[in-house]
C-alpha cells in the first residue's frame, strides 16, 4: 500500500532539487524535465546550474549554500518571486568523507554534520511553513543505506544518514495527516565524485541515471521508503535482523575491512 499519494503526471508540477549540479540530483533533474515537470535546480556552483538549465524554459537555476539557512530562505523567496509554487522538494545535497576510529577528525566530522544533517534542517525551516500553508506537496530527503547500520569507514557519514532515517519517519507522522507527502530515499553505491575515491569493492554500483530512474519510480508509486538497488539494500536490511556478533562478522567478511 502506497503511504503517499502516487504521482501519475509531472506536467505542471514544480520540483525543487537541492543538490542538482551533479550525480543523482543532476540526473533526477534531467529525468523530471523530460517528463514535463518544472524544475528548480539548486547547489553552490552557479556556473554548473546555468549550464544545465540552458535552453530549458521549464528549468530555473537558483544557487544556494545548504549549510547557510539564510541562503536557503533567499532561494525559496526567489522561486516564489518567479511565480512558481513549490510542489515537491528533494534534498539531495550531501557529502562523504571516509573516517575510522584511528583517523578521527573532529573538523571533518562537523563539516559532514553541517552538510548532511543541519543542512536538511535549514531546508525544512525554509519549506515547511509553505507546504503546511498549501496543505499539499511533499518533501523527499536522500539519506543512504549506510544509515541502516554501522559500517566501516563511516564513522561520521553513517550517523548523519541514520539521523535522516529517524527524521523522515517523524516527518511522515506529522505531515501525512496534513496531506503532505514524505519520502525517505536510500541509495546504495552510485558512481559519483563522492564514491570515486573508495578503495574497496562497491557491490551493485549504479550509474546516476539508473539511480534517478529508481528514485522517480518510487515517487510515482507513492512509496515512503525508496531504496535502490533493491538486491543490495534489502540485503543490508536483512543483516540488521542478525545478532550483533553475526552482523559484525559478516560486514568485516564482505568489506575486508
Amino acid at each position: 500500500m502506497a503511504l503517499n499519494k502516487p504521482i501519475s503526471d509531472w506536467q505542471g508540477r514544480c520540483v525543487w532539487i537541492i543538490g542538482a549540479s551533479s550525480g543523482i540530483g543532476e540526473a533526477t533533474a534531467r529525468l523530471l524535465l523530460e517528463r514535463g515537470a518544472q524544475v528548480v535546480l539548486s547547489a553552490r556552483r552557479a556556473d554548473l546550474l546555468g549550464a544545465l538549465c540552458a535552453g530549458q524554459p521549464r528549468a530555473m537555476p537558483v544557487p544556494l549554500d545548504i549549510t547557510d539557512a539564510a541562503s536557503v530562505h533567499r532561494a525559496r523567496s526567489a522561486i516564489q518571486a518567479h511565480g512558481w509554487r513549490i510542489d515537491l522538494v528533494l534534498v539531495v545535497a550531501g557529502g562523504y568523507h571516509p573516517m575510522r576510529a584511528d583517523s578521527f577528525n573532529l573538523e571533518q566530522a562537523n563539516r559532514l554534520l553541517d552538510l548532511n544533517l543541519r543542512g536538511v534542517y535549514n531546508c525544512l525551516d525554509a519549506v515547511l511553513p509553505e507546504l503546511l500553508k498549501q496543505g499539499a506537496g511533499g518533501i523527499g530527503v536522500v539519506a543512504s543505506v549506510a544509515g541502516y547500520g554501522g559500517l566501516p569507514k563511516a564513522l561520521a557519514y553513517g550517523p548523519t544518514k541514520a539521523a535522516l532515517l529517524n527524521l523522515t519517519e517523524t516527518l511522515y507522522l506529522d505531515l501525512a495527516p496534513r496531506g503532505i507527502g514524505v519520502y525517505q530515499i536510500n541509495p546504495g553505491f552510485v558512481a559519483t565524485s563522492l564514491t570515486a575515491g573508495n578503495d574497496f569493492a562497491m557491490p551493485a554500483l549504479m550509474t546516476p541515471e539508473a539511480a534517478a530512474q529508481a528514485l522517480v519510480r518510487g515517487l510515482e508509486r507513492g512509496d515512503f521508503h525508496i531504496h535502490f538497488p533493491r538486491r543490495f539494500s534489502n540485503s543490508l536490511r536483512l543483516l540488521r535482523l542478525l545478532p550483533y556478533g553475526a552482523y559484525f562478522w559478516l560486514v568485516r567478511k564482505v568489506t575486508g575491512l
